[in-house]
């Protein structure tokens, strides 16, 4: 009875937004209910099939594991996943999403398919636009912030893509963000670019 009570808002909510927090369904619910009867609910609506978790508190009905960087805001889909986006190399990618929270990095399953994490200092996060994905934006890299994030993250790059990334790649912009980084660092990445 509860449930079916609440099914209907939640619902709306969904309808609403891709993406629905705990703390959204709870205020459905009401404050007088408890925070169990709240976890009952999602739980019957998970075994059901009508949403799906992503991460801790995070719950969609949709199906694809890009929409889950909205989850760890800030943050943007980047390195191998740009590329594929920007159509700079033709390989298949999971969704690399690059955080500055402070989380596990590494692969996780998310929807039943995998995403990979890494974290970056606050100094480096920078460079992402967002762009129509599904009816939705999504935050990605450009592509001079994505040829910066593969050195960055120690990324071997096959000469074709070095070559279609430099065909795209707005240098005014790559020397802008540059900028922001060691010399060292910047040192390397003009290395690339001869």
């Amino acid at each position: 009875m509860g449930v079916i009570k609440y099914k209907l808002d939640i619902e709306k909510l969904f309808a609403k937004s891709v993406i629905v927090t705990n703390n959204s369904i709870s205020r459905i619910i009401g404050k007088k209910k408890n925070k169990n009867y709240t976890k009952r609910i999602i739980n019957y609506l998970i075994k059901k099939g009508d949403i799906k978790r992503i991460t801790k508190g995070y719950y969609t009905n949709r199906n694809d594991n890009s929409i889950s960087v909205l989850c760890f805001q800030p943050a943007y889909l980047g390195l191998q996943d740009a590329l594929s986006f920007y159509n700079l190399w033709e390989q298949e990618t999971i969704p690399v999403i690059i955080t500055t929270k402070n989380i596990r990095t590494g692969i996780r399953k998310i929807l039943g398919k995998n995403v990979l994490l890494r974290k970056v200092d606050k100094r480096y996060f920078f460079g992402y636009e967002y762009h129509e994905y599904d009816n939705l934006a999504l935050p990605y890299s450009s592509i001079e912030k994505t040829f910066i994030d593969l050195i960055y993250f120690k990324q071997s790059l096959d000469e074709e893509v070095i070559k279609n990334i430099k065909k795209k790649i707005d240098i005014k912009k790559l020397n802008l963000y540059l900028k922001k980084y060691p010399k060292k660092f910047r040192r390397k990445v003009e290395k690339c670019m001869r």
